[in-house]
């Protein structure tokens, strides 16, 4: 008999998701745990596994499409193997959890040119120069990284050839597809005189990413619901760059590079328990406070998707080795867009390290329900007097905004203060537990 095949719930408070990629077309087979819809969510980008097997009668979506927990993604003629039990039945059992995206798929994603003038007619996919050959049939050779960056800029990966080792895709190649494709383009519209503008010259516009309209939406509610403070501080890290300095060569035969991150995490971890208001929510329905017993560190991380947090869970446990091994762990997981959307859950505070790019200050927002986030700097070296003496020392700027509905000033001063002493003397860090 017919049944639905729906959107299973996410968790994590996503209710719903758009829709890159239909993965099935009426008439096909389909077994358990195949995956049917691939959905970009408020956090990750996501495969929907069918719940059971049969063959595809309907399909009630299509790329593009925001659909809701529940909503039907394809209707299916359960095979006779499979038990006929209508998706809304008492006894139907829990839809298994979506995983992660597939990465051997090219993209469809599209851009739509928007303007008070006349439509231009619509933009052809890009593609690639007209004397490169088709890529031959079976997988196409690209990393993760660059498959979504395809997708994106919405480039058919299958018919780009690639120029690295064995063929391989690289990101360069995407982009010579992107340009040519752009440059094609502009020069079409000049000559037929109907390019998009307003009164001022060329414009484009696309459609903002649900990763950037969830973005967009915290840092709203951020703004809105926290009333915020920021303290400004330094940190002396001068003998914490020697020790970093004299391991460096030991992480490396790792395979680790190691940075100041895992310091700064090691700090606050530790200064996090010694004041748990720092580590708390606050439940503002039932006029209570949630204190954290455990200690997650959520990291920032731009990538080209927009802003991405990770959590790393248990950070006040961890030894300096071994928050230098998982933060490169996370690290690749990002970068290659692998991250499911349990990775980026159960963060208790946040750091984001704007050193790694440049600038000194800045007043983080406030990823709530989180009640405060630690900015950190590029650290520079500046003239400090030190026991009445001026000398040269490696300062490392500091930014702790805070939610001032649950942390004082005074509270969140000395909590940054135990923050700057445990990297003032770092070999504090290396004897904790």
């Amino acid at each position: 008999m017919p049944m639905d095949i729906t959107l299973p719930d996410l968790g994590d408070g996503i209710e719903s998701g758009d829709v890159l990629e239909v993965l099935v077309k009426v008439g096909q087979a389909i077994e358990v745990e195949q995956s049917v819809v691939e959905l970009e969510t408020d956090k990750a980008t996501v495969e929907v596994p069918a719940s059971h097997a049969g063959t595809v009668i309907k399909v009630h979506v299509r790329e593009g499409d925001t659909v809701k927990t529940g909503a039907p993604l394809i209707t299916i003629e359960a095979s006779a193997a499979e038990p006929a039990k209508s998706d809304k039945s008492a006894d139907q059992p829990a839809p298994p959890a979506a995983t992660p995206a597939r990465t051997d798929k090219p993209s469809r994603t599209k851009t739509e040119v928007i303007s008070d003038s006349p439509a231009p007619p619509p933009q052809p996919e890009a593609q690639p120069p007209a004397d490169s050959a088709p890529v031959a049939a079976g997988p196409t050779p690209a990393g993760p990284a660059v498959r979504r960056f395809a997708r994106e800029v919405g480039v058919d990966l299958g018919r780009v050839q690639g120029t690295g080792p064995a063929q391989r895709i690289t990101r360069e190649d995407v982009l010579a597809v992107v340009r040519q494709s752009s440059q094609a383009a502009r020069a079409k519209a000049q000559a037929s005189g109907d390019a998009s503008k307003d009164e001022w010259g060329t414009i484009r516009l696309e459609k903002m990413p649900k990763i950037r309209r969830t973005i967009a939406a915290k840092m709203l509610q951020s703004w809105t619901a926290a009333p915020r403070v920021t303290n400004f501080d330094d940190a002396d890290v001068t003998e914490l760059e020697h020790i970093r300095q004299s391991s460096k060569a030991d992480y490396a035969q790792r395979g680790i590079k190691l940075t100041s991150m895992p310091f700064i995490i090691k700090s606050v971890a530790l200064a996090l328990q010694e004041h748990p208001l720092i580590n708390a929510a606050i439940d503002q329905e039932n006029d209570q406070i949630i204190y954290k017993e455990y200690v997650n560190i959520g990291i920032a991380v731009d990538t080209e998707r927009g802003l991405v947090v990770p959590s790393l869970r248990g950070a006040d446990e961890l030894s300096i080795p071994e928050i230098a091994g998982k933060l490169a762990e996370l690290a690749e997981t990002v970068r290659s867009g692998s991250f499911s959307v349990s990775d980026l859950r159960g963060g208790t505070f946040t750091i984001s390290n704007l050193g790694a790019i440049g600038g000194t200050y800045s007043t983080p927002i406030i990823n709530v329900p989180e009640v405060a986030i630690l900015l950190v700097g590029r650290s520079r070296k500046m003239p400090v007097v030190v026991d009445d003496q001026v000398a040269i020392r490696l300062m490392m700027p500091l930014s702790l905004s805070y939610d001032h509905r649950l942390v004082d000033g005074a509270t969140a001063a000395r909590f940054l203060n135990d923050v700057i002493g445990y990297l003032k003397a770092p070999s504090r860090l290396l004897l904790a537990p």
